[in-house]
């Protein structure tokens, strides 16, 4: 399996997240022409207060949000809206940590219930957000959001899942 997940919150259990986290990984890594064997991603299912501490201690915010990540390499483009470097061959008998997700049940509900839309889906995307952070993508810059949203949309396209930044 490529992820490894972490279960703190068991509300996470009765939606299947293990099942939705790998089918969003999986179809990250294949869009990108990465291979699926060999990496591994670690996924913390927790809760608003779990994120909400992990957000302060790493990122110096006070709050919950919907997913954290904890690139294992360096892998962004100096260039914004360049491609990211990929990251290392796998070692198929080690496996090769891409690196770690967090992902709060509470904010994840809430936001796909405000949008109306369901919350696999929206955990689905969150899950490809985060994969895509492991892999060097970013929204902080304006290029390199499009790029990263264009990619997302696209993945998500694919699993039948509508454009999340679209109306």
């Amino acid at each position: 399996m490529l992820t490894d997940i972490v279960m703190e919150d068991p509300r996470w259990n009765a939606m299947g997240l293990d099942a939705l986290a790998e089918n969003a990984a999986i179809n990250t890594l294949e869009f990108l022409n990465f291979p699926t064997e060999g990496y591994e991603i670690a996924v913390l299912a927790c809760d608003d207060a779990r994120i909400a501490d992990l957000n302060t201690e790493f990122r110096e915010k006070p709050t919950a949000t919907n997913v954290l990540s904890w690139p294992a390499y360096e892998l962004a483009p100096e260039q914004d809206g360049g491609t990211p470097n990929p990251p290392p061959a796998p070692d198929p008998s080690m496996g090769e940590s891409l690196g770690d997700i967090a992902i709060a049940f509470e904010t994840c509900q809430r936001e796909a219930e405000d949008a109306g839309k369901p919350i696999a889906d929206h955990v689905t995307h969150l899950i490809v957000h985060g994969v895509l952070h492991l892999l060097g993508y970013d929204h902080v810059r304006d290029r390199d959001a499009t790029l990263m949203e264009g990619i997302e949309t696209q993945i998500l396209g694919k699993m039948g899942i509508a454009d999340p930044y679209r109306g």
